[in-house]
């Protein structure tokens, strides 16, 4: 009897040692977490500061009262998103469809991933030892085309797709390639572009706040689809200006690589959260490829947020670089807006600049006033500062369909980059003045503003 229990005390002991714990509550052990500045980012140290007018109210909107609100740690971009960065975007969408198309005409047609033409494009389940026991069981391709009956089946993304009309390997590439294309009979000056209405993106995302509310119901009751499309509208360059000769700006303001470190613009209050969207499925994409922790989500910044963050820490400035003036001691603009009468070139610039254009302020944050108004995640109401939160204040109620946007514009007068006006705009409304930055919330609590400066 002894010998048996002596025996089982050294089962118990052995086996504690293969958990390495030695029985005790050590806490679960995850993946190691290293905070990881995002390229092109900054961050914003976490502090209370007074949101608000801090000068007279000469315009009379009496919508932003002085309040103090307190708000944590964030990444910011350093500059509006570029033209470059939304491309991105753009091809990447536009690649994701295309690369689905050309699957779904291999698979009608019989074609294999060993196959020549079409079927270097074909799904890849469709060879046996090609897929992992998860891959079998669940596949997260995105489609961006809707509901195709596809979904679940793996792609190869390790082929080049072909953009020269010259090297099409057969005629059921050359049909899917001439689909994503407008029809001759609209091509005009000898440019035939990509059908740009094609360039769908689908995501999900779902409704935390009202489901904390009402914890009875399914979570699924909350996810909501949502499609948009993503091209930038051009045609704000000629609808928003009257007897006005825009038409280069049209023209070449959004695809020539002579602008793309310009500001995007004709991007819509959906889309700038899709693209918000996107960037977060793109870099954890890339973190599960190597077996690394998901990043929080990009997104726009609250009204708070935003206004924190063009503060540079200057509490109770009229303007970023502090104020309450529009230039410097030297005479010269310190941002892009309409000084003086309307003249326009008086700062150096006609339209808008490069993002990395005049002094960043003390968060190294570039033209948070002027340029262009940047879209919020908030929704406009004259009142809100009354009755939002003094902690992480935002106030974005799905049924307002007026969202705000702030920090003014390069066709704007000087009251409009002042850091406390807020303004609005329509979400479904694109604007040649309105682009957008996007946040991140920085993992942990110990980077605030009072912890920097003690």
């Amino acid at each position: 009897m002894k010998k048996l229990f002596v025996l089982a005390a050294v089962v118990v002991f052995l086996a504690s040692c293969g958990r390495g714990d030695r029985g005790m509550v050590v806490g679960a052990k995850g993946k190691a977490w290293h905070p990881e500045k995002p390229y092109g980012m900054t961050l914003v140290p976490g502090g209370a500061f007074t949101m608000g007018k801090s000068d007279d109210d000469f315009a009379a909107t009496n919508n932003a009262p002085a309040k103090t609100v307190t708000v944590p740690s964030f990444y910011m971009d350093e500059t509006e998103i570029t033209n470059a960065e939304y491309r991105q975007f753009v091809y990447w969408v536009r690649d994701s469809i295309f690369r689905t198309k050309l699957a779904i005409m291999a698979d009608d047609n019989g074609a294999t991933p060993g196959d020549n033409g079409i079927g270097e494009f074909a799904f890849l389940d469709g060879e046996e030892g090609d897929l992992t026991p998860w891959e079998q069981y669940y596949q997260d391709n995105y489609a961006g085309m809707g509901e195709t009956g596809y979904e679940g089946r793996k792609l190869n993304k390790d082929v080049d797709l072909i953009w020269d009309t010259e090297d099409i390997p057969d005629e059921f590439y050359a049909e899917i390639y001439d689909s994503m294309y407008i029809p001759f009979e609209e091509a005009y000056n000898g440019q035939r572009t990509l059908d740009v209405r094609k360039l769908v993106f689908n995501y999900s995302e779902m409704d935390i706040q009202a489901a904390a509310r009402n914890p009875k119901k399914r979570r699924s009751e909350f996810i909501t689809q949502t499609k948009v499309e993503i091209y930038p509208d051009t045609t704000v360059w000629i609808r928003d200006f009257n007897y006005s000769y825009n038409e280069p700006m049209h023209n070449d303001y959004f695809w020539h690589e002579a602008y793309s470190d310009y500001p995007v613009v004709g991007v819509d209050w959906m889309q700038a959260k899709a693209f918000c969207q996107w960037r977060t499925l793109y870099h954890n994409s890339y973190r599960k490829q190597r077996g690394r922790h998901n990043v929080n989500a990009y997104r726009l910044p609250s009204e708070a947020e935003w206004e924190y963050a063009a503060r540079g820490g200057l509490d109770g400035a009229t303007y970023p670089w502090g104020g309450p003036y529009a230039k410097n001691d030297r005479g010269c603009f310190l941002a892009n807006f309409k000084p003086l009468r309307g003249d326009y070139a008086a700062d150096q610039a006609l339209y808008t600049v490069e993002a990395r254009s005049y002094e960043p302020n003390e968060y190294n944050l570039y033209n948070m006033s002027g340029n262009v108004s940047e879209w919020v995640d908030s929704s406009y109401d004259p009142g809100s500062y009354e009755f939002m939160s003094s902690i992480s204040p935002v106030v974005n109620d799905p049924t307002n369909m007026r969202k705000g946007v702030r920090g003014g514009s390069w066709k704007d007068i000087s009251y409009f980059l002042q850091v406390g006006t807020r303004d609005y705009e329509y979400a479904d409304s694109a604007r040649s003045y309105i682009g957008f930055r996007t946040v991140q919330t920085y993992m942990g609590t110990d980077v605030t503003l009072n912890a920097a400066t003690n």
